[in-house]
């Protein structure tokens, strides 16, 4: 389900306060390769079991932030820190 281009402009990243996008699907499939591989977490810590369907990643390429039932979930300690995969 794709967000609406209106609630897109007015959503940023509650930490950095950035610009989030989309995921495209190569950023998709490789955020969800290393969630099989258990290489991701969120920022409260725990570990990201669960693949993403979509979700919304930041400008820089830092953070994503889920896209459940369409609906973003853009909760500080829920968002995972991916800066490692260089998604950008």
């Amino acid at each position: 389900m794709a967000l609406d281009r209106r609630l897109l402009d007015v959503l940023c990243c509650p930490i950095s306060k950035l610009p989030v996008y989309p995921l495209t699907r190569d950023q998709l499939r490789r955020v969800n390769e290393a969630v099989a591989a258990g290489e991701l977490g969120y920022l409260d810590g725990s570990a990201v079991t669960d693949p993403l369907s979509e979700g919304l990643i930041t400008e820089n390429g830092v953070r994503i932030y889920r896209i459940d039932d369409g609906i973003p979930i853009m909760l500080e300690d829920r968002a995972i820190h991916v800066e490692a995969l260089h998604l950008r």
